[in-house]
């Protein structure tokens, strides 16, 4: 946006954005969807980089998707090479809600095995929202290599990825399972077991892969009830 060019209202929302008060910049971002002008694209791509609070880049990332694809999906394909994680975290978030499946390239290894936690779970999010149906083998191969990683919420992201690639994903977690670390088996088995029963908690398939982890299958399948 052209600074010479604002209006008072334009200054206003863009000095909003920019509030101590994150209640100011969230009736912001919900007017910058409620009446979508292209002419504050680049903003919100920006602010979504270093806006602090949740529910804030969370309206950010609606009033981008109010506007047209052809205006917010090149500026968020930049954000994607940003040193910065937060600008890649959230440029991959809101394109997977946008659903422009021409940005699939853009999602690559380097995005899908990043070190940060955050910005990977939003590149398998976005993956699997945006990969060609002939590309999904592949992906599952790609996604089941990092089974076993980080915390609970880590492992729980990167299984509801898999599980809603269906059941392409089956010979990859099966590699898994057979793997010589225990995490990786467990985090493979539970996985499995979700993929096969979306009703099950992820927290239940995990003790449950534990426990045959620990006892073997043939015991466990053979114990009485």
């Amino acid at each position: 946006m052209n600074a010479t060019h604002r209006n008072p209202q334009d200054t206003r929302l863009l000095d909003a954005l920019r509030a101590g008060n994150s209640s100011t910049r969230l009736q912001a971002a919900l007017a910058a969807g409620t009446c979508p002008d292209p002419g504050f694209a680049e903003v919100l791509v920006a602010r979504c980089a270093v806006e602090p609070d949740f529910f804030v880049r969370d309206m950010l990332t609606w009033a981008l998707t109010r506007l047209p694809p052809e205006v917010t999906v090149p500026r968020l394909r930049a954000q994607l090479r940003s040193a910065t994680a937060q600008a890649r975290s959230q440029a991959l978030h809101t394109l997977s809600k946008i659903g422009d499946r021409s940005v699939w390239p853009a999602i690559t290894r380097s995005l899908l095995h990043d070190a940060d936690d955050e910005v990977a779970r939003s590149a398998w999010r976005a993956a699997v929202v945006l990969v060609p149906a002939g590309q999904r083998d592949g992906l599952a191969a790609d996604l089941a290599a990092q089974l076993g990683r980080g915390d609970r919420d880590v492992q729980l992201s990167l299984s509801r990825a898999l599980v809603a690639l269906g059941d392409v994903i089956e010979p990859a977690v099966r590699s898994g399972g057979a793997s010589a670390d225990p995490a990786v088996r467990v985090h493979a088995r539970a996985t499995q077991r979700l993929l096969h029963d979306p009703e099950a908690g992820f927290d239940a398939a995990v003790e449950e892969a534990k426990r045959i982890a620990a006892l073997g299958p043939e015991r466990v399948g053979g114990a009485a009830c």
